[in-house]
């Protein structure tokens, strides 16, 4: 080398470290909580369109953590009162015009809820895919850009019955963000054909979490047929008795 010259010894090139590929299980597990946390009490709406029609209804809810929750309807008249009752596994309607509480056998579960497009399986998500179903990541993407010019990875699971599961779909396909919101799922029959679809319309802060504040469920099958539900108000881990969660209070309407 002439003198002066200055050598610089180049660096090997290092590839950043992979990241490790997330548990689908995990990421499952942190969407249902979002909504539910350690318990929940939310005011919403629901929307009932029809080609030829439409209906709204009001209701209120009561969670405690995964597995018990209570659905009653507040408006219009006609419909307040109508109650569903949700312990584990097992789901108990209420007629205020009958005055009883109904048991629902596992045949009925898959039938429309309160003549939406939800079905009472729909309702009864809470754990149901940690303990029922095989989930697998299908695909990592990143989302639009928001407001500020962030993205956010978007993770693909794919849901798959077992083979003893007590559920109707051929398979659910979920896509959830990495903040744990749910930003779709896809319902599948026995042949794989898509039958229905949930979709968040609207995501903003309620509870002081981020969360979606509007979904809609898609018939794919029926053209202009959907249900659409917007949450007014919920309020995170509030101290719910054990008596919130009973036929009893199913029936005489007690709240905390």
């Amino acid at each position: 080398l002439s003198a002066g010259s200055v050598l610089y010894a180049q660096a090997p090139v290092q590839n950043a470290p992979p990241e490790p590929e997330p548990d689908p299980y995990a990421l499952v597990e942190k969407a249902l909580d979002l909504t539910r946390s350690t318990s929940s009490h939310s005011q919403m709406s629901m929307t009932i369109s029809r080609p030829s029609w439409q209906r709204t209804s009001r209701l209120v809810a009561w969670t405690r953590g995964r597995e018990d929750s209570l659905i009653r309807f507040t408006a219009p008249a006609k419909d307040a009162g109508n109650a569903l009752l949700k312990q584990g596994d097992r789901m108990w309607t209420y007629n205020p015009k009958l005055n009883r509480n109904i048991r629902l056998p596992s045949s009925m579960m898959s039938q429309s809820w309160a003549g939406s497009d939800f079905s009472y399986n729909d309702l009864s998500r809470s754990d149901k895919y940690l303990r029922h179903y095989d989930l697998s990541l299908q695909q990592v993407a990143l989302s639009d850009e928001d407001a500020s010019g962030g993205q956010q990875r978007v993770f693909t699971i794919d849901a798959v019955p077992k083979e003893d599961a007590p559920v109707v779909w051929g398979k659910e396909r979920m896509i959830i963000r990495e903040d744990a919101i749910m930003l779709e799922v896809t319902y599948f029959d026995q042949s794989m054909v898509p039958v229905k679809r949930l979709v968040s319309l609207e995501i903003g802060e309620l509870g002081g979490r981020t969360m979606a504040t509007a979904m809609r469920m898609d018939n794919l099958e029926e053209p202009d047929t959907y249900t659409e539900v917007r949450y007014q108000d919920i309020d995170f881990d509030l101290p719910l008795e054990d008596r919130m969660f009973t036929v009893f209070a199913l029936q005489s309407g007690q709240t905390p």
